[in-house]
């Protein structure tokens, strides 16, 4: 049985891929570029019962998530805005004190953690602005998901945790809202809900019909691209109306013999360093000490005697 039906629904086989994804590439950064890179150590539960369950995940998160304090017995604990430790600058992660623009700059992991479930990356939902699109440092606050603003940022292994949080609670509010006594609540306090017809609402489609059929490729494509450097989808807008009129995807044969390559030197060097230490853990043999044939005359003949 599958982890995520034991226990917190919300944490799917999916989302255990990306927080092992997480990981994987963290240790990829620190082994290539010698950077010291932290491991969050998450468990998730394995309560059977899955409103507890999530309940103990997300306390756990929560743990997890707090930005680190100073010592008690450090008097700048209790000065005014230097009770935080890694409270400085916005490429500081909170927690650990990672520095996340040298993880940038060598290769953006923020890019290669992706939500399983709408394709975007962790950069374009939280490294970008949701009005202009620029990028822009993700400010984690005091309280994880409330409080006050903080200087800081999460680390890539952070931030995934402190989304799959989000998450979770959108469900608990979700399953709040649709149970009858919030529903007699809301009544009560004089709101109600208006259904609206979704043809008034529904947004005119600029694509043609027959291209339908080949959504679920491209959107294979986009996922596919922010984890190979060998496909690259290129755009070309039109530049008296701003809309997207040539799309150009690109399969770079070189790229992927490289990512071969290096998959299968690694698998090598994997599989040398497992030979060399089954051979230390298997004992020399015992070599017989040759006698030379005077000894032996000399030990017959003082059994003789």
């Amino acid at each position: 049985m599958a982890l995520s039906q034991q226990g917190n629904p919300g944490l799917t086989y999916a989302e255990l891929l990306e927080q092992q994804v997480a990981q994987a590439e963290m240790q990829r950064v620190a082994n290539e570029q010698n950077i010291e890179v932290p491991k969050v150590n998450f468990y998730p539960s394995r309560n059977p019962h899955p409103h507890k369950a999530r309940k103990k995940d997300m306390r756990q998160a929560y743990r997890l998530l707090r930005p680190a304090k100073r010592h008690p017995l450090n008097p700048l604990r209790w000065v005014w805005g230097l009770k935080h430790r890694y409270n400085k600058q916005s490429h500081v992660c909170v927690v650990d004190g990672c520095d996340c623009e040298k993880l940038i700059q060598h290769d953006n992991l923020y890019e290669r953690i992706t939500d399983e479930e709408n394709g975007r990356s962790l950069y374009e939902m939280y490294w970008r602005n949701p009005i202009t699109g620029e990028p822009q440092a993700f400010i984690a606050k005091e309280k994880v998901t409330g409080g006050r603003s903080m200087r800081g940022t999460y680390c890539p292994e952070h931030l995934h945790l402190y989304h799959l949080l989000c998450k979770w609670e959108e469900e608990e509010e979700r399953e709040r809202r649709d149970n009858p006594s919030s529903v007699r609540d809301r009544v009560r306090r004089g709101v109600s809900t208006v259904a609206i017809p979704a043809s008034i609402v529904k947004k005119k489609d600029e694509d043609p019909q027959f291209l339908k059929k080949y959504e679920p490729f491209f959107a294979e494509l986009e996922k596919d691209s922010k984890r190979h450097s060998g496909i690259n989808i290129l755009h070309y807008s039109n530049p008296v109306t701003g809309l997207n009129d040539v799309t150009m995807v690109v399969f770079d044969l070189r790229i992927f013999q490289h990512e071969l390559e290096q998959m299968e030197a690694s698998a090598a060097d994997a599989f040398q360093q497992m030979l060399q230490g089954q051979a230390q853990m298997v004992p020399a043999p015992v070599s017989a000490v040759p006698v030379e044939p005077q000894q032996v005359d000399e030990v017959v003949a003082g059994g003789q005697l």
